[in-house]
């Protein structure tokens, strides 16, 4: 009893903790919007969902589109960028941060929200591929977790794609785990920002069907559709809307793919080089894919992660915003660098993030432009992470048995 007793109030005191540093937080992020306004990633499926929630409008609707410019620009017009792109049942994370008036107060509370996604996404991920570093390095994967420049650009912007990669990982673990149903349900959730996991996706649906994981194929595909059909039930055409907002959205001007900035750049030329790109990421893609269609689960990992790379390469509509969806991958070669060399890798591990997050903050600071990021951003970390997945693929598909033994 007295054991018992002592366990609740241990537990008490954690949780009192844990709200305390969550109100913290909480705060903090609230003085940050006031004094920095934006967020604009957020705002518009904030506000698109507040107008679907209290006055019944399609947050695709012209006239929500207007609402949306008004309350982001101080005035609408045809030339100012569309808004609400994302799949209709998207609302269900978006309704309750909707349901707070105060746009500032409910930036504070999503970028809560993201920051600790940021912090399980790095906990996960290390025991997805199971690594377990010393409190020194995992503190500072903690921290650049946080702070490189993919991971505070999509924060300080509220982009989703924070939890997408969240639910990617996870859905990952409980494939690992055995809970092919949980994975699969994991997966839909991941497409509410569907441009950035289509390819991935259908990777995990290629081998699922080539290892007979007809539960989590079954229960990734049955989300979906029960997610659309129930976004039907709101608004029956709501695919359609959606898809001419996608459209709209694809031709506001801003580079979207390589053959886009390469046209920027070199008008002549640069639009076939992007094509030439995103046919050799094409070619890449297709025979890593025919090579793991009967891979463990080891081998999997590493070709899930090659795809989201070589995903924002391949010519889908995308932002550097988005490659945050690429940490997990990070976090892959490293636990292999440390599976391989020991001890020996603390250092190259150490040196990887620093160059990683001074590096990419430096191109950024001197190719940005009136605050708007450079379309160099989408070459650096993708040319990165192609490297260093390429040198450790024999060691992460093709390891010595005791190493896969523990693994799996």
């Amino acid at each position: 009893m007295y054991r018992s007793r002592n366990s609740l109030v241990a537990v008490g005191l954690s949780g009192l903790v844990a709200l305390l540093v969550l109100a913290g937080l909480t705060w903090g992020n609230y003085r940050f919007a006031q004094a920095n306004p934006g967020g604009n990633d957020f705002l518009y499926y904030w506000r698109g969902t507040q107008v679907l929630l209290k006055e019944g409008i399609s947050p695709y609707s012209d006239e929500a589109v207007q609402q949306i410019q008004i309350l982001v620009y101080g005035e609408t017009g045809s030339n100012l960028e569309p808004h609400f792109s994302y799949p209709l049942y998207s609302i269900v994370f978006f309704a309750p941060f909707a349901l707070v008036n105060q746009y500032d107060l409910a930036r504070a509370l999503w970028m809560t929200l993201l920051e600790i996604s940021l912090l399980w996404l790095t906990i996960t991920s290390l025991k997805l591929v199971r690594w377990q570093p010393n409190l020194y390095v995992l503190g500072f994967l903690l921290l650049f977790s946080l702070v490189w420049y993919h991971g505070m650009r999509p924060l300080i912007n509220g982009n989703v794609v924070i939890l997408i990669a969240a639910f990617l990982v996870a859905g990952f673990m409980a494939l690992k785990s055995g809970a092919e149903e949980l994975a699969g349900v994991l997966f839909a959730f991941a497409t509410i920002k569907p441009q950035v996991v289509v390819l991935v996706l259908t990777f995990v649906v290629f081998w699922g069907m080539n290892n007979r994981r007809w539960r989590m194929v079954g229960w990734m595909v049955g989300s979906v559709f029960l997610l659309s059909i129930s976004a039907s039930l709101i608004f029956p055409d709501w695919l359609l809307q959606n898809l001419r907002e996608v459209i709209r959205y694809a031709g506001f001007g801003t580079p979207a793919t390589p053959s886009d900035a390469f046209e920027l750049w070199w008008p002549a030329f640069g639009e076939r080089l992007g094509y030439a790109l995103s046919g050799l990421m094409l070619i890449i893609l297709l025979i890593e894919w025919r090579a793991a269609r009967k891979a463990d689960l080891r081998g999997f990992l590493w070709t899930a992660f090659l795809t989201l790379t070589i995903s924002q390469w391949i010519g889908i509509p995308t932002d550097p915003g988005n490659f945050v969806v690429l940490f997990p991958a990070l976090v892959l070669v490293l636990g292999l660098f440390a599976e391989r060399w020991n001890q020996g890798a603390v250092i190259l591990t150490a040196a990887s993030l620093v160059l990683l997050m001074g590096g990419l903050w430096w191109i950024f600071l001197a190719t940005v432009e009136n605050t708007q990021q450079s379309p160099v951003m989408f070459f650096p970390l993708p040319a990165v992470m192609l490297v260093l997945l390429y040198w450790v693929r024999w060691w992460a598909v093709t390891p010595p048995r005791a190493v896969l033994d523990q693994f799996d």
